[in-house]
Parts: C-alpha cells; structure tokens; sequence
C-alpha cells in the first residue's frame, strides 16, 4: 500500500505542477532587432552622453534546455548586443562627438513550467545578467571605461497557442526596480510554425522589445538609456 501511494504521488509530481517537457527538450533561437536608442550614459552622473544615439540592428541569440524531473530548474542561456555612438556633454560645457558604448550581455536564467501544453505555457524564475561595457571618447582616451557586473532579475514567460492556425502569441520579461535603478527588458510577438513532427519543431517569429537599463554606479558606470525595436528570428526545437 505504501508503494502504491508513493508511485502515485510520483506521478503526481511528473504530471502536475510542473508540467514539463516528457521527454529531453533542447531549444536554440534568435533574432535580428531593429532597435532605436534614446537616453544618456557615462561615468559619473555630471558627464553624460546627451545627443542623438545612433539606430542599430542588435543580434540576440539563445539556448534553452528542458527536462521532466519537477524540482530541478530548467535553464536558458541568452546572449545580447548593444551597441551605439553619441556625443558627450562634459562638465565644462564642451561638447566631443564619437562616444562609443559597446555593450553586451549574457543571461543565464533558472526557470520552472507552470503550464506546458499546445494551448497555454507559463514559466517563471530568476535571470543573472552578467553585463560587459566599454565607453570610449574619441576626444578624451583618458575617459575610457570597462564596466563589468551582474544584475539579478525575475524572469517570466508565457506562449497561448492559436488552434488549427499554427501561430502562438508570446511574451517575455526580465525586470528589476530598487533604489534608483530599474532593469527590465520585455518582448511580445507571434510566432508561426513552419515544420511540426516528432523529431523537431521549427517557428519563425515577429514582435517587439523594449528594454530600460537606468543603471547608478555599476563598476563606476551611469546610465539611462533606452532601446525599443522590432525583431524577426527563429526558433528550433528539438
């Protein structure tokens, strides 16, 4: 009898809550982000960069892997672009073209399914943002800065399903917010699928994201700034 009811409560766990995939779930994807800039950043809060910042496209990829056993998180890996160049507004007034932010980061997210199924999905967890930057100033070389550092976030996720269409809506956020600092970086989109079997699943994807990255004195680096875009990718699941 105590057999039995332990098997059942297994059961339980591998069918309920979780949710998760039945078998080993491996998926890869990216797009392509057509992102505007706006806002400020620099060293220090009195020398800012103020202009214009230039328009880019940004690539994001990502790599996610799934599993069945409920009380281990799955995981994803997502790797993200984002470069400008504006000018700087200095202390003195004096204005200085060519300020280059070159900045990048990777997340690495532990999440947990709620719901898996062909009509709704919903994920939460936690995200570090391990975040590199490099500032340069064309005209000042003594004001270049390496900005390093990790940002915790809370991650979460959800995909509805379209029935006889092919096309699931999804949304996507990792997001911060304490003290003077704010971190959050959304999308939504839909997604249609190309190719559905039983050896691998193929979509490609269309939506927008936004991101906010209002940053006091990480690694002695100041930041307001803004991106917001459209993005076009794919997704493999195998």
């Amino acid at each position: 009898m105590k057999k039995t009811l332990l098997a059942a409560s297994v059961a339980v766990l591998m069918c309920g809550t979780a949710q998760a995939d039945t078998l080993l779930g491996l998926y890869i994807g990216g797009h392509m982000w057509a992102n505007e800039t706006s806002g400020s950043f620099g060293e220090g809060s009195d020398n800012q960069t103020v202009s214009e910042l230039n328009d880019k496209n940004q690539g994001s990829f990502y790599v996610a892997f799934e599993h069945p056993i409920p009380l281990i998180p799955n995981i994803k890996i997502a790797s993200t672009t984002l470069n400008t160049v504006g000018g700087t507004i200095g202390t003195s007034g004096t204005f200085s073209t060519d300020t280059t932010l070159d900045a990048s980061f990777v997340d690495y997210t532990l999440y947990y399914e709620v719901f898996d199924n062909d009509l709704l999905s919903f994920d939460f967890g936690i995200t570090a943002r391990d975040l590199d930057a490099y500032m340069k100033v064309a005209s000042d070389p003594g004001s270049d800065l390496d900005v390093s550092g990790i940002i915790p976030m809370f991650y979460l996720s959800t995909i509805i399903g379209l029935p006889f269409t092919g096309l699931n809506i999804f949304a996507e956020a990792n997001f911060l917010s304490f003290d003077d600092q704010t971190v959050y970086d959304a999308q939504i989109g839909v997604s249609y699928s190309i190719l559905d079997n039983l050896a691998v699943d193929f979509d490609v994807t269309l939506g927008y994201r936004t991101m906010k990255m209002e940053l006091n004195d990480l690694d002695g680096f100041y930041s307001d700034l803004t991106y917001d875009g459209f993005f076009a990718g794919a997704i493999v699941h195998f």
